[in-house]
């Protein structure tokens, strides 16, 4: 990580600050310290297994095998992806 030169301000109702500044003070750690380590910590949790998966050798194998298959066509797949669905409908 680079200096720190962004911002993030955030606004919280009155529970909330003194929840965060009583959490820190048990931590042991400014209220942005810890909210930091907090939000960064659920960041990368949430993102680590849309960017890094571990397969041991034979489920390397069958991963590397899947990919080097030529694409078929799956039956039906085709008009699924042209219907319309309660997503497609406006508010």
């Amino acid at each position: 990580m680079g200096g720190k030169d962004e911002r993030i301000n955030l606004r919280v109702d009155a529970e909330t600050k003194r929840l965060l500044e009583n959490a820190s003070e048990v931590a042991g750690d400014t209220v942005s310290s810890f909210v930091l380590g907090a939000a960064t910590a659920a960041a990368r949790e949430l993102l680590v297994d849309r960017t890094v998966f571990h397969l041991d050798e034979e489920q390397w194998q069958a991963f590397d095998a899947a990919l080097s298959r030529e694409p078929r066509d799956v039956p039906g797949l085709a008009e699924l992806m042209r219907t319309s669905t309660v997503l497609d409908e406006g508010p």
